[in-house]
């Protein structure tokens, strides 16, 4: 029989049992994350649907390679070299291509699109930071959409760098020229430095902009992403007779032109022109990230006391 004294001994060992676990804030990362990936599917979707539209035109072209790649040994060495290259070049841009627009829609519509169907209202209800999901959305264009690309990317070369191979073989072409022009392991390597440091890592104060205009804007946040920057290089034209600032601008979305010049056509060194080294000691990386961080601590407040449209 328990006596009151048992119970009252009994009381704190229960309450200790019940007590909430705190969860990691890793992990609450990682499930926001997690949360994105199920409510945009586009985000992997999209990428696949065209590397299938472009691998099932590739596959069906496949029959006049022996005859185009006869052509090609025919050429100087550059132009060769350009000729061979060519359609994994191509699969790569449109590959591209396809991601930052995924990235843009995907950030104009990451805070807007919460506010206007009023499911922050159940969002904020979670014990999750702002901080968290802000993060959580920004990880998405820069780390997780690059990688998706690359990968599928990855995958859509492989198919057709073995199908290519076994037409050529089947001809009595030795692949290896194919091979040696479009080394595997070479092309992933670039692929992955355009894509995940290039696409991701240097278009972030993009991103940061267009998530910063989500988290404000009640109404069409795609004019109010664009009609700023538009106005302030305008305004600077007729004020200064300068445009420093689209100058800017156009760097930090296209690059310098020169590399791209160097490639000589269109090969797989247009994609990788940079260096590792280059790009880490690049004063604009590490002015990009600080703005970056700016553009998403303002989302991070705008969102905290932003309510539902």
């Amino acid at each position: 029989m328990n006596t009151p004294s048992n119970v009252m001994a009994e009381s704190p060992s229960r309450s200790e049992a019940v007590a909430p676990v705190e969860i990691p804030a890793a992990r609450r990362l990682a499930w926001s994350m997690r949360r994105e990936l199920w409510e945009n599917r586009s985000i992997y979707v999209a990428p696949l649907a065209v590397a299938a539209i472009f691998l099932a035109g590739f596959l069906i072209g496949l029959i006049g390679l022996p005859d185009r790649m006869r052509a090609a040994l025919a050429l100087g060495p550059m132009e060769q070299r350009e000729a061979i290259e060519q359609p994994y070049v191509i699969a790569a841009i449109m590959l591209m291509a396809i991601a930052l627009i995924i990235a843009v829609v995907y950030c104009l519509d990451a805070f807007y699109g919460e506010r206007r169907d009023r499911s922050i209202l159940f969002w904020k209800s979670l014990p999750v930071s702002d901080l968290t999901i802000v993060l959580s959305k920004a990880s998405i264009p820069i780390l997780v959409i690059p990688l998706v690309t690359f990968a599928v990317t990855v995958a859509t070369q492989l198919i057709m760098l073995l199908a290519s191979s076994a037409v050529l073989a089947g001809s009595g072409i030795s692949p290896g020229t194919l091979w040696a022009h479009v080394p595997f392991f070479k092309t992933s390597l670039i692929n992955f430095g355009h894509l995940v440091v290039y696409h991701g890592i240097w278009y972030a104060p993009f991103y940061g902009w267009l998530l910063m205009v989500s988290a404000w804007a009640n109404r069409a946040p795609f004019l109010w992403a664009t009609l700023p920057p538009i106005a302030i290089g305008v305004v600077e034209r007729m004020t200064f007779n300068s445009s420093h600032f689209a100058a800017m601008v156009r760097y930090r979305f296209m690059g310098d032109p020169e590399p791209l010049a160097a490639a000589g056509g269109m090969t797989m060194d247009m994609l990788g022109s940079h260096s590792p080294g280059e790009f880490l000691t690049s004063p604009g990386l590490w002015f990009g990230l600080a703005v970056t961080a700016a553009f998403l601590f303002a989302a991070v407040r705008l969102r905290r006391h932003r309510g539902p449209i």
